[in-house]
């Protein structure tokens, strides 16, 4: 679970670094920077959601 976490949390900063840079690049010409933040939010919703799964259902062992 924690590699797992690890990884989104990886992804969720690497999408972050791409819209910064396509903020950069583009100059608001084009909707890439849109594309990944909408995809650092919904990466965070998710690992949110399995988070929280987890907490209640005790994947992890004590």
């Amino acid at each position: 679970m924690k590699i797992f976490a690890a990884i989104l949390f990886i992804l969720i900063f690497y999408s972050l670094g791409s819209a910064l840079y396509y903020m950069l690049k583009d100059k608001g010409k084009s909707s890439r920077m849109v594309n990944s933040l909408s995809w650092r939010i919904g990466l965070s919703i998710f690992l949110f959601a399995v988070m929280m799964l987890a907490a209640r259902f005790n994947m992890e062992p004590d």
